[in-house]
């Protein structure tokens, strides 16, 4: 795990030291060492850069930018086959200065051309500068776990892993999209491909970029997706073959994860996919594992005795840290700076300070992230698959009248239900779907904080939505079912945008590695054709994946709420965050930027303040952006 940088420069601005300054700013991703490579042509500049988080090969050999024949390349990420790879290679007469998996994919292109990422098993990305053909690739993983960003402007095209980057180029122009604006406002995170700056972008997953350096012209081609695999036929298969087959591909996915020259972890919550993962893995070994648990009991935060209980009948070397209410607000200022593009997941703040926690013992961390994409674990799978159909049977008159009334009633004056875990968020979502119970409909309903058209009353300028994989019709008719496609639309928006951005810089804020085996591409191709009464069975969500746990665990260990890493923000902004929401959300501030329109802010505050805990979400996502903007545009 790494942190890459550079630029194709035909205007002949940039310079070995701009390439240091752009690559240095991400030493959090790489303190083990860097690299750096000027190489000045007759038409451009070509910059490539990389700081070093040392896992596989921690000799110089494996150090980097690393250069084979013509091709050189700058490397973030992880290749758990590299061996077989490297096996295959010897055998076509390629000889290996060292053992790291970065020279392997430098011998596999030389080999293969682009077409050699199909063999890849693992996360990347990657830069390619062949010298001869005078190519530059741009290659991205199949899921996105690793991070990778773009700018192309009047002949400057800068690259990064994280955005900070570009603001040590000279001539990088980091003038605001109020499209991508609007985006975040709806989703707490700005949507792949775009970015919060003009002219800035995100490679998709699965996708890689061509520059050809001559003609100054590049082009994006995909080579993987999600629905390659929902796009088929069903697999008609019994129960318990299915469940062996799973089995076996996860401990396949989990055992590569586990490659690796330095200490390896598990982040275990104590929930179904983090216990799944520790099960497989420690039930081979005689090593204990080391898992690692985070509590925040001040805030109700606090799976850390079914953890605990978890990490004893598997018999792991366990660790837990209870985090203070304290510790986690204090995190909140440097939010900003490791999240250089807006970014609203609360849960942002227990998962840095669990990495920060499991850095002192390891260099690497598994986390089970994805399992709910990918078996159907998320409470609005219960939404489409319980309720879905009996709001559509509700005549529309009657729904608009419910939600009407709703928008009068306060969530926190509704006895019992006011108490109840996420309810007012969860409340406020609700009015969306009484509107329209439409598949499409509940998943906007239930992924934005504000609709289409709250959207246009927050903001002073006119804005357009922006196209994104939300509104996707990819998934063909023949194989459409309400979960296929809310599952299949998770995986390339929320699980991209906002898990996997989330846990690659709560990590690597620590300088922690992060592996995702319920990534790994061969999971998502079997259980995307999996019947889906095997992953949703009679309202029991991840049925197939919680069979599996039960061989290991006992079910009666297991079988509680899920938890989750939910913060009580409507808490928080009433009380310690007050202070910030009155310090960033100042009339002036709002009145100086010109983005928001400012009456609109100013009822937002009120009506918060005054009792309506619903609109906490929303208060707490324009929050992140001024906190945001003071860092970065100021």
């Amino acid at each position: 795990m790494c942190g890459i940088s550079g630029f194709i420069d035909y205007n002949e601005t940039s310079s070995l030291e701009v390439l240091s300054k752009m690559t240095d700013t991400m030493y959090h991703r790489g303190p083990d060492g860097s690299g750096y490579e000027f190489i000045k042509q007759n038409k451009y500049q070509i910059g490539l850069g990389h700081r070093r988080l040392s896992i596989i090969d921690l000799t110089e050999a494996g150090k980097q930018p690393m250069k084979f024949e013509h091709l050189w390349i700058t490397f973030n990420g992880e290749i758990y086959n590299y061996e077989e790879i490297k096996k295959e290679l010897t055998s076509l007469n390629h000889q290996f200065i060292g053992h790291s998996d970065t020279e392997v994919i430098l011998h596999a292109f030389a080999q293969w051309g682009v077409s050699c990422i199909e063999k890849l098993i693992g996360m990347f990305a990657f830069v390619i500068y062949d010298t001869i053909k005078e190519e530059f690739y741009c290659v991205r993983d199949r899921a996105g776990v690793k991070p990778f960003f773009y700018y192309w402007k009047d002949g400057l095209f800068l690259f990064a892993s994280e955005l900070k980057a570009f603001h040590s180029h000279p001539k990088f122009k980091k003038g605001i999209d109020l499209n991508a604006v609007a985006a975040f406002m709806q989703y707490g995170n700005v949507p792949t491909p775009h970015c919060i700056f003009n002219n800035c972008y995100k490679l998709k997953p699965g996708h890689y970029l061509k520059f050809s350096l001559l003609n100054t012209r590049f082009s994006i081609h995909k080579y993987w997706d999600v629905y390659s695999a929902y796009n088929k036929p069903k697999l008609d298969i019994s129960f318990d073959e299915a469940k062996t087959e799973t089995e076996r591909i996860l401990q396949s996915a989990f055992d590569y994860r586990m490659v690796s020259d330095v200490p390896v972890g598990v982040f275990l919550s104590g929930g179904y996919d983090s216990a799944c993962l520790t099960a497989l893995l420690q039930k081979n070994r005689s090593e204990k594992l080391k898992t690692f648990t985070i509590a925040v009991p001040d805030i109700g935060l606090n799976e850390a005795p079914y953890a605990k209980e978890v990490a004893a009948h598997l018999g792991t070397e366990h660790s837990e840290y209870d985090c203070t209410q304290k510790e986690a607000l204090e995190l909140i200022s440097d939010l900003p700076y490791y999240y250089d593009e807006p970014f609203a997941d609360q849960s942002a703040i227990p998962t840095t300070l669990v990495c920060k926690m499991a850095r002192k013992k390891v260099t690497v961390a598994l986390s089970a992230d994805a399992g709910d994409e990918v078996f159907a674990g998320y409470n609005r799978y219960d939404y489409i698959m319980k309720h879905g159909k009996t709001l559509n049977q509700v005549p529309k008159i009657v729904r608009s009248g419910i939600s009407k009334i709703m928008n009068t009633v306060p969530a926190n004056s509704i006895p019992i239900l006011k108490n109840k875990y996420n309810f007012p968020n969860r409340y406020e979502k609700l009015k969306g779907l009484i509107n329209d119970p439409s598949p499409q409909r509940i998943m906007q309903s239930l992924s934005q904080q504000y609709d289409n058209v709250q959207i246009h009353k927050i903001f002073k300028h006119q804005i357009s939505v922006l196209s994104t994989a939300y509104l996707s019709e990819d998934l063909l008719k023949a194989y459409h079912s309400p979960l296929s496609y809310m599952m299949a639309i998770d995986y390339q928006t929320y699980l991209v945008d906002d898990i996997l951005q989330k846990v690659d810089r709560a990590s690597m804020t620590s300088s922690l590695e992060g592996r995702e085996p319920f990534l790994d591409h061969r999971v998502i191709e079997w259980a995307a054709q999996l019947p889906d009464n095997y992953k949703y069975h009679k309202g029991i969500k991840k049925y197939i994946l919680k069979e599996i746990v039960h061989q290991y665990i006992p079910k009666n260990m297991m079988d509680r709420p899920k938890m989750g890493f939910a913060i009580p923000i409507e808490d928080w902004l009433t009380s310690d965050l007050k202070e910030k929401v009155m310090y960033y959300l100042d009339d002036k501030k709002i009145l100086t930027q010109e983005i928001f329109e400012l009456e609109f802010v100013k009822k937002l505050k009120s009506d918060f303040y005054s009792g309506k805990k619903e609109l906490a979400l929303k208060l707490w996502y324009l929050l992140m952006f001024q906190m945001w903007y003071e860092k970065w545009m100021s």
